[in-house]
């Protein structure tokens, strides 16, 4: 099937899901859609059963979207521009570095207490997979992709919750943040995996770290600085412009960041926030004008709110192929890894917040908040699908942990976050 098709098809089934979900499930957006897709997954792995020959078309089907190459290079960047631009610039940046050091203290932290802890789990006679082969990189490379929460799936749900500005600004910068900094920790690693551990020195490894760290930053606000004088220089007249000039540096963060191996993930985020909603471009004429117009906001949104619909079912449908490979002693070891990725994210966020609660205030149980909402989602499947072949049979297990994780934390977490804030 060809490009247009695949779309025509998401695009059926985002408008259908939609439909069902706002009328009878009446779930958040996310959830409901994400339901959906998994209740007509397992419905197309029964029929399976009865008949191979429909299983396989549909396998082949849901292959031809190359989850990985479709999230990564295509959707991402325009979802975390779209959440750059609406999150609270001016709260941000009056809680930097509260925000930084959870988002970077957090992933770092989470990455080898997770790797670490499969690795042991592993090695354990009695879960029969100490014969399986993952080395201890192959286990950080797992650690790596589920400690970031997806900014994509972890906005959604905060845009719903009746959370103070600081909080809301808090999760939302966090989670933006972490994403960059995990994508940048899992493509060090993996150049690790590919490169041998023995040919890899810590000098290699701290340059590369900081070229993409680095150069993502710095590209980001290049661009973003030029595009703001861009649009200011249109003057909200020309609002079809406008659009087009966001889409078109969005593309060019991703196209450049690519050439020269720095992180599109920060580099776009830093661009979203250079032109965000909230930057004061005339304050003497007339109060508060923003970067762009309303219109390219309330197009952006459209954009996400559309993209976000795809991705979960997407997520929903990658069911299929992930399944056709289980193991029925791989359910005790989700389990047992949903635990340490649980209590990995809470430790990670506590002791920064501890520590920061010297200096600044925080809501009481703000701890439990971030940790119960740092919802993991299309990124970590995405990142896990790019693992190389050479792990062996590894990458199967660490692909339905990686699904199993995200499944409980979008639909346990997801639908407890309310609750929980309460």
């Amino acid at each position: 099937m060809d490009f247009l098709e695949l779309t025509t098809i998401l695009l059926l089934l985002a408008s259908f899901f939609s439909i069902i979900n706002l009328r009878i499930l009446k779930l958040p957006q996310t959830i409901g859609l994400m339901i959906l897709a998994i209740g007509l997954s397992i419905s197309v792995l029964i029929i399976g059963l009865i008949s191979p020959p429909f299983l396989k078309t549909i396998s082949h089907l849901i292959e031809s979207f190359d989850f990985q190459v479709l999230l990564i290079d295509v959707m991402l960047p325009f979802l975390l521009f779209a959440g750059a631009i609406s999150v609270d610039v001016h709260e941000l940046l009056k809680d930097k570095i509260t925000i930084l050091l959870l988002a970077s203290f957090g992933v770092i932290f989470s990455t080898f207490v997770v790797g670490t802890g499969l690795y042991w789990l592993v090695e354990q006679p009695l879960l029969g997979l100490n014969d399986i082969g993952l080395s201890y990189v192959d286990c950080l490379l797992f650690g790596a992709l589920i400690a970031p929460t997806d900014p994509i799936a972890v906005l959604a749900m905060v845009k719903k919750m009746n959370l103070s500005k600081i909080t809301e600004t808090r999760i939302a910068g966090e989670s933006l943040f972490n994403d960059g900094i995990g994508v940048v920790i899992f493509l060090t690693l993996l150049n690790v995996k590919l490169e041998g551990v023995e040919n890899i020195s810590a000098a290699s490894v701290g340059s590369l770290f900081a070229t993409e760290v680095i150069g993502g930053v710095a590209l980001g606000a290049v661009i973003g600085f030029l595009g703001l004088k861009l649009v200011k220089y249109i003057e909200n007249e020309h609002v079809e412009l406008e659009v087009l000039i966001t889409l078109s540096l969005v593309l060019l963060v991703s196209i450049v960041s690519h050439q020269f191996h720095f992180s599109g993930v920060l580099g776009v985020v830093i661009m979203g926030l250079f032109l965000n909603r909230n930057i004061d471009t005339d304050k003497e004429e007339e109060g508060l004008q923003k970067a762009m117009g309303d219109y390219v906001y309330k197009f952006w949104h459209l954009l996400d709110e559309t993209l976000n619909a795809i991705l979960f079912i997407l997520i929903g449908l990658e069911i299929i192929p992930i399944f056709q490979n289980f193991e029925t002693n791989y359910l005790l070891m989700s389990i047992l890894v949903i635990v340490v990725v649980v209590m990995s994210r809470g430790v990670g966020v506590w002791i920064p917040i501890k520590f920061l609660s010297f200096f600044n205030s925080f809501e009481k149980k703000t701890a439990l908040i971030i940790t119960w909402g740092g919802l993991r989602g299309g990124l970590s499947i995405a990142l896990a699908l790019n693992l190389p072949d050479q792990i062996g049979e590894g990458k199967n297990l660490i692909l339905f942990l990686t699904y199993m994780v995200v499944l409980f934390t979008i639909l346990v977490q997801g639908l407890t976050l309310k609750k929980i804030v309460k």
